[in-house]
């Protein structure tokens, strides 16, 4: 008999394809708004900037500051810049971080925002936000968040490169990873994570020997979508709220965290929910954990918290951190569990399980 469940529909507007970039204006146009502040980091600045020209008027002009866990004070300059500028939209062409940016910006603004992601880690299609205050990583979850529309151009990940390539692809398989045993998880979502691990098992490894495989990407990009898509439809647990702790607290890379706790949170939740695992395992190989540090491993991923530079004497208080506020998880844990899930991490170590 088929489970009771809710699923809440998918209310953002998605343009995905080749050259879907050249459609931004008419989205624009479509919101009823004519002054968009065009968002990117500083090393996207000048893919930000052509952006602006080709849209002309409608353009209220760039701001390039992004940064990593969206530190509120860069929002602040930000929000200084949108006003300055009498924009009534943002664009947000980028990663994570550019559109982390955007959204903090609408969440305070009720502007509108278009997102152009460039990776694949997965926060477009979502109504979370996390900012970094006082050296501490806060996440919410608000309709207000949720970005008005995604353009997906596969021709803007051609160039992505293979290091951001693989991370990104890990962080995104990370969200349907937890989507698979979220409690409000749905039958929809649940296909979704399905195909996307396909796609990126067989995608993956054809981008890390031939970048610029434009099938691959498409097909990468699709799963991103996918995995997106999970993440804003279902709740997150262990594995996020350590990504959050490290990156927020510690400074971590932000995809490359993601890639390197995700065997060892898969690991520790699918022994006492393999079967809601199984799709994993069924990609990946068995057991579920085991099988994507393989994964990882054979696409030459990062492996450990050590080489991403996160001395060992940082475990004890970052376990203490993960446990400051309850949340949901479908294996219970203590202090000792994470820190000794962090160690195998830090240490980067094949999971048993």
């Amino acid at each position: 008999m088929t489970r009771a469940f809710t699923f809440p529909g998918i209310t953002t507007r998605v343009l995905f394809g080749s050259g879907t970039l050249a459609q931004t204006g008419e989205e624009l146009a479509r919101l009823g708004h004519s002054r968009a502040l065009v968002l990117s980091t500083p090393n996207q600045k000048d893919d930000a900037q052509a952006l602006a020209d080709r849209l002309g008027t409608s353009a209220a002009g760039v701001f390039a500051g992004a940064a990593m866990h969206t530190p509120v004070e860069v929002t602040e300059q930000a929000i200084s810049a949108f006003a300055e500028a009498k924009a009534d939209c943002v664009i947000s062409l980028g990663g994570g971080s550019t559109t982390g940016l955007g959204k903090a910006i609408a969440v305070r603004t009720g502007a509108d925002q278009i997102v152009i992601p460039t990776t694949y880690a997965g926060s477009e299609m979502t109504d979370i936000l996390g900012e970094t205050s006082g050296g501490e990583k806060t996440t919410r979850r608000d309709p207000a968040i949720r970005p008005e529309v995604v353009i997906y151009d596969v021709d803007l990940t051609l160039t992505l490169p293979v290091g951001l390539t693989v991370t990104s692809a890990l962080n995104a398989i990370a969200h349907a990873m937890e989507a698979f045993y979220a409690p409000d998880r749905n039958p929809v979502i649940e296909a979704m994570c399905r195909d996307a691990m396909r796609a990126f098992k067989t995608s993956i490894p054809v981008l890390v020997a031939d970048p610029t495989n434009r099938d691959a990407r498409a097909e990468a990009l699709y799963a991103a979508w996918c995995c997106s898509t999970a993440l804003g439809q279902v709740s997150m647990a262990l594995h996020h709220k350590l990504a959050h702790v490290l990156g927020g607290s510690f400074g971590m890379p932000h995809a490359e965290t993601h890639a390197v706790l995700l065997p060892h949170t898969t690991a520790y939740n699918a022994a006492v929910v393999p079967d809601l695992l199984k799709p994993i395992s069924d990609v990946f190989g068995a057991p579920a954990g085991a099988g994507l540090w393989d994964f990882a491993k054979s696409v030459n991923a990062p492996l450990s918290l050590a080489d991403l530079g996160l001395a060992q004497a940082d475990l004890d208080r970052a376990a203490t951190i993960a446990l400051k506020n309850a949340y949901w998880n479908p294996r219970p844990f203590t202090e000792t569990d994470i820190r000794n899930l962090l160690q195998a991490a830090w240490e980067g170590t094949r999971p048993a399980s």
